[in-house]
């Protein structure tokens, strides 16, 4: 059989897991990142000695066949176990995830709680119809109280719309099997939730020097096979006639450079992006339909402090809708090794969430720190004179947006495109405009890569959290 040369756009998890499999299966690759540093959205970033993610990413799945590949790329010495404790910050109070009962009972008042358990009680003998958006879907499960109190705030500023004009596919993705009343028997019944709740369980996996460790051991692994890994080169064109791909064209050090393409094309670049850089251009509706798709974008702001021990969670949410943090991440909680000195420092991740241009997104770097210090300080979390150091690093298109019109405009995207241009295959997060998380990007680059290598049919757009390859 011909091995094609393949060409995969992103060295995120999808393309390195994609490009991993066919270079160890002979075929030869060509992997090209605008980045510097391969890994996407799970890179880490090395800061003087301190490691922090772009978020947090769990290695967490209910698929073997991506936990093994996750032990052959980094090895089963390089995969700790980590004991999972996050919690809710709501009103200068702190509140576990997932709930207990009693402790929320005291934090929240018995009025509040009894508001809590009339309202969805309510729901359950009247619940709204139709469910498409995310309110609506979410009130139907929680109440409306429990929603407005955990939910609406926290949601509405990780997306950046409002919670009526939001799909409820995100609600249906992120909280599949979970409502108020197995919420509120959680401390019972653990494993009743985690059998359908896996952003619930008590435990995940976690490389330690954090999940850059994995993408590069993938990358060095595709090298070593004699594949080519293009980093710092930005695609700028995708020539297509004839219903392929033909050639690319990337900027590096602001000078273009040419690739010809032979044989299949995956790509992990935004869709919109990938619509913009097709040329010829495709038809107006199909642009439209591009252009129309919205994107969050992310800041992590890095405070390293003097102090060994700041909260014991691995993550904090913050429904605080004062506060402009989204969620708070304790690197040495994942690893000890993501700190420089453990026994006397800590560094925290303070996430953002803005749109590129707005407010927070135009800050200045000690803008930013700024208001990080501040906010974190407003907590109890530090004091000032605690503070080290600090580092920032922004993100565009971190996020998918599911507002109510996103699967109508994908849809027209992928008519188009599996119609006239037939060696292009969509996959990972931001490929697919999908909420992924880093093994459901891994399946679609997985079997983007057996659909070439073996021949097979895998639907890609079939992946979420409970498929198995086929």
């Amino acid at each position: 059989m011909s091995k094609k040369p393949v060409t995969i756009i992103g060295a995120g998890p999808a393309g390195l897991t994609a490009g991993y499999y066919l270079t160890k299966h002979g075929w030869p690759v060509t992997i090209v990142e605008a980045d510097k540093q391969v890994g996407g959205l799970s890179k880490t970033i090395n800061y003087k000695g301190y490691r922090f993610d772009i978020g947090g990413h769990r290695f967490l799945t209910k698929m073997d066949q991506i936990f093994k590949l996750w032990l052959e790329i980094v090895g089963k010495k390089n995969f700790l176990k980590v004991n999972r404790l996050s919690r809710i910050y709501y009103k200068n109070k702190f509140f576990s995830y997932p709930l207990k009962p009693l402790e929320a009972l005291v934090n929240l008042g018995l009025l509040n709680s009894l508001k809590i358990i009339l309202a969805y009680g309510w729901a359950k003998m009247f619940p709204k119809q139709p469910e498409n958006d995310f309110e609506t879907y979410m009130i139907n499960r929680f109440g409306s109280t429990l929603y407005k109190t955990f939910f609406k705030s926290y949601t509405e500023k990780v997306m950046g719309i409002k919670a009526t004009k939001m799909s409820s596919d995100w609600a249906k993705q992120r909280i599949k099997g979970l409502s108020l009343l197995k919420t509120l028997t959680s401390m019972v019944s653990v494993k009743k939730i985690n059998t359908k709740v896996k952003s619930l369980t008590k435990s995940f996996h976690y490389p330690p020097l954090g999940p850059g460790q994995m993408w590069e051991a993938a990358c060095k692994k595709v090298l070593k096979t004699k594949g080519k890994v293009k980093l710092s080169e930005e695609v700028i064109k995708i020539i297509w006639q004839n219903k392929k791909i033909s050639g690319l064209e990337t900027m590096k050090n602001k000078r273009q450079k040419r690739y010809k393409v032979k044989g299949p094309v995956l790509s992990s670049m935004s869709i919109l992006n990938l619509i913009y850089c097709l040329k010829p251009s495709p038809p107006k509706k199909v642009f439209q339909a591009a252009k129309s798709l919205k994107y969050r974008d992310f800041i992590t702001v890095i405070l390293i402090v003097k102090k060994k021990n700041v909260f014991p969670d691995n993550w904090i949410y913050v429904h605080d809708s004062s506060l402009k943090i989204g969620r708070i991440q304790n690197y040495k909680n994942w690893s000890k090794k993501m700190v420089k000195n453990p026994e006397t420092t800590s560094s925290l991740g303070l996430e953002y969430f803005c749109n590129e241009g707005d407010q927070l997104w135009n800050m200045t770097k000690n803008q930013l720190i700024d208001l990080g210090e501040k906010e974190i300080t407003k907590m109890g979390f530090i004091k000032a004179d605690e503070m080290m150091d600090g580092a920032i690093v922004r993100v565009k298109k971190a996020y998918p947006v599911y507002d109510l019109n996103y699967k109508k405009n994908v849809k027209i995207i992928r008519n188009w495109l599996e119609k006239n241009i037939k060696n292009l295959t969509l996959i990972g997060r931001n490929g697919m405009h999908r909420y992924n998380n880093q093994d459901h990007s891994m399946l679609t680059g997985l079997l983007a890569a057996k659909n070439i290598t073996l021949k097979t049919k895998n639907d890609i757009w079939q992946v979420d959290p409970d498929v198995s390859e086929t």
